[in-house]
């Protein structure tokens, strides 16, 4: 037992971590419930969902497509534009 903070310590970082990805996958799903109530969608399965999109418009499919890009982005690489602009 050498090890013992140090097994400790990885078991209490293991526990934060899957903390952090329960939180991460309540949130996705409410999003996807909010999602399915604000559209009517009573079938909650993708195929459920894939048929309410065939039935939108383009307004409504491109709405619906900036929610997700926007919900679902990878916010760990976004490099601001306004620090990649060179001054002449």
């Amino acid at each position: 037992m050498k090890n013992s903070a140090l097994k400790g310590a990885l078991g209490a970082l293991a526990v934060v971590g899957i903390a952090l990805a329960a939180k991460k996958i309540a949130q996705r799903k409410r999003f996807m419930k909010g999602i399915f109530n604000e559209y009517g969608i009573k079938e909650r399965s993708p195929f459920g969902f894939a048929d309410r999109i065939r039935e939108m418009d383009d307004e409504q499919y491109q709405e619906l497509k900036g929610k997700f890009k926007k919900e679902f982005s990878s916010r760990c690489c976004i490099k601001d534009s306004k620090d990649n602009t060179v001054e002449a």
